[in-house]
């Protein structure tokens, strides 16, 4: 989608280089970071507005194609309420918020390793400004960040070969630390605890544990069917839902132990052809509900979303109750992503938005169909209140497991 120049308004931030770590990370030479937050056509009020007006939470999905941030207002059928321009930001390969800081950080650029140039750019949701845009002499990839927004945990890329995830100060973007992991750093994902940080490589049939306060690695969950796709985790950090490579379905993990539990594939009413599908991940996606009662997983090759009953996991095998046809085509190998009340799904490469009670599609995000990147921001008062992982992960820390979510 093409955005309005003649309504945009532009805000120039210089972007600094901070004197301690620039070796790691540099500006980009003679540029500015422009953002520029288009107007045209929208007659809805932005979130910052909105949640001041009301009084009410508010709940917002935000969605990253290249070069743009398209704002989606959930509460009121998903209408397009913001947009704002990146030029530049292009080859997205993560994005993380935290409401406490009212940042907003965007991984993109290459993903091969030592002798490539990834980026981190940091936004701030109220000034709706960059505050720095770094480069690393090195690649980048889906990142996370810790509970307390100090620290982001950014995996050198899944062409890597060198199994190395920097451990970047968010404020600053300065690298202060590093983990070796496995093989093609891919995937991250910090535990709502915030005590440990698990480590998906693409060529490394193991998905690692590391402690965050010796940024060491404690535990490998495996030996998986092969390297590690895109995973989801619980939220008591006990058991891990992961995809693989050449995989048509996913495994389920025990964390405690290291082993796997259950290995669970479609059906062959939905087959894979390696001959035809063109990606390497044929469940390229997979998310828990914040209730931990469903699990959703990507079916690429036949354009489908499968649902399946994990609420009796560890103790029973996961139960397929629901194959959804996706109401757009995919056009790649796709990412589920749920929204914090578990009511709805965003599939990234698609644009659909599917309903986690009646199974079916309910509305389309046009900036969705062509971006896998993408996160639910909350506002209250005038400000970021909470936010999702772009993975939908369990929020189940203790007692008995939570009721169904009451979606409309």
């Amino acid at each position: 989608m093409k955005l309005c120049r003649t309504a945009a308004m532009s805000v120039a931030v210089g972007v600094a280089c901070v004197v301690a770590g620039c070796a790691a990370g540099t500006r980009r030479p003679n540029a500015e970071t422009r953002v520029r937050v288009v107007a045209g056509g929208l007659t809805a009020q932005d979130p910052r507005a909105a949640s001041l007006s009301s009084g009410l939470t508010r709940h917002y999905e935000y969605v990253f194609p290249d070069g743009a941030m398209y704002v989606y207002d959930i509460d009121h059928g998903h209408r397009l309420v913001q947009r704002v321009a990146l030029p530049g930001v292009n080859g997205i390969r993560g994005v993380v918020a935290s409401p406490g800081t009212h940042m907003l950080y965007i991984s993109y650029g290459a993903f091969g390793g030592p002798g490539t140039i990834g980026r981190l750019l940091a936004y701030n949701l109220l000034a709706g400004a960059v505050v720095y845009d770094r480069s690393y002499s090195r690649g980048v990839d889906n990142m996370a960040i810790d509970p307390a927004a100090d620290r982001i945990y950014m995996p050198d890329g899944e062409a890597s070969r060198d199994g190395v995830w920097s451990v970047i100060a968010a404020r600053s973007g300065n690298v202060i630390g590093s983990i070796k992991g496995g093989l093609s750093p891919h995937e991250t994902i910090v535990g709502l605890s915030g005590r440990r940080v698990y480590l998906g490589g693409r060529n490394w049939p193991y998905l690692e544990v590391a402690i965050t306060a010796t940024d060491r690695v404690v535990k490998r969950i495996g030996p998986l069917r092969s390297g590690v796709r895109p995973f989801t985790i619980n939220g008591r950090e006990t058991i891990a839902y992961t995809t693989a490579t050449g995989l048509l379905g996913f495994q389920v993990s025990s964390m405690t132990t290291g082993r796997v539990l259950f290995t669970v594939g479609f059906s062959s009413r939905f087959p894979l052809n390696p001959a035809t599908f063109q990606f390497s991940a044929p469940s390229h996606g997979i998310s828990l509900t914040p209730n931990e009662r469903q699990l959703w997983v990507m079916d690429s090759p036949n354009h489908d979303v499968h649902v399946f009953d994990v609420s009796r996991v560890p103790l029973r095998r996961p139960e397929r109750i629901a194959d959804i046809t996706l109401g757009h085509s995919l056009t790649g190998d796709g990412w589920i992503q749920v929204s914090r009340s578990g009511c709805f799904v965003y599939v990234g490469d698609s644009g659909d938005v599917l309903s986690t009670k009646s199974f079916r599609p309910v509305a389309f995000l046009p900036a969705l169909r062509s971006t896998k990147e993408s996160l639910e921001i909350d506002w209250r008062h005038g400000l970021p209140v909470a936010t999702s992982t772009r993975t939908g992960l369990g929020y189940v820390t203790r007692g008995p497991d939570p009721p169904p979510a009451k979606c409309h």
